[in-house]
């Protein structure tokens, strides 16, 4: 494994440094800031690249992103002091295949980071539990948003503009003015409505109407 170090903390760099070669880690290079890791990524071609969050001059995420952009084949783990850092997502988002902290255990820095080699994204644990829950919560967003997809594509875009006002607390009078219907046709429309979407009645609808961003105002006395 060859390996990149690149932190604006010369003492920590050295130490790192030291740590590594004593584990037979082979150090190919040093950086103090983001265009002297952009320099020394093409220059030195690293397997590895242990890169501060924070740096100045430009952070360590903008120079993951681009030197993950020029060079993807590159793996690069982000140094942080805390496992509450801010950065944490926008540094996965622009490439980076791991998080560890920098007071973490000797051991276990070195567990993680030689864990690379057999493919796995070195992560120190409550950092891994964030990004876990995350994934977690993204991967519920998008049934959910499936979910509704499928819904939105029984109805015709007429009863979408129905619903849409009816959301927005217009009465079923209201409404067949603004679409030049009658009353009786808007109800009807509502019915069919929360047929084809399987509610059980107009309050539910408007809830499904708000959660799709149709948009809801107060809602009006309504015969169901």
């Amino acid at each position: 494994m060859r390996v990149l170090l690149v932190d604006d903390h010369a003492l920590f760099l050295d130490g790192l440094k030291n740590l590594l070669i004593a584990n037979d880690i082979d150090v190919v290079g040093m950086a103090m800031s983001m265009d002297e890791a952009l320099t020394k990524s093409k220059e030195l071609l690293p397997d590895v690249i242990l890169m501060d969050v924070q740096m100045p001059e430009g952070g360590g995420i903008e120079a993951t992103q681009r030197i993950k952009t020029e060079f993807p084949e590159v793996k690069v783990v982000m140094l942080t002091v805390s496992q509450n850092d801010q950065h944490l997502f926008e540094a996965i988002k622009a490439g980076a295949c791991g998080y560890l902290l920098k007071g973490m255990p000797r051991k276990q820095f070195l567990e993680l980071l030689i864990g690379l080699n057999s493919g796995q994204s070195p992560l120190s644990p409550g950092i891994a539990m964030k990004v876990l829950n995350e994934f977690a919560r993204l991967q519920r967003e998008r049934e959910t948003d499936s979910i509704i997809a499928d819904k939105t594509a029984l109805l015709s875009p007429r009863q979408l503009e129905i619903l849409r006002l009816v959301a927005q607390g217009l009465t079923y009078k209201e409404v067949g003015e603004k679409m030049y219907f009658t009353e009786a046709t808007v109800k009807y429309h509502m019915g069919e409505i929360t047929q084809r979407l399987h509610l059980e009645n107009r309050t539910q609808a408007i809830a499904f109407a708000t959660e799709i961003g149709l948009g809801a105002g107060k809602e009006k006395n309504q015969t169901k």
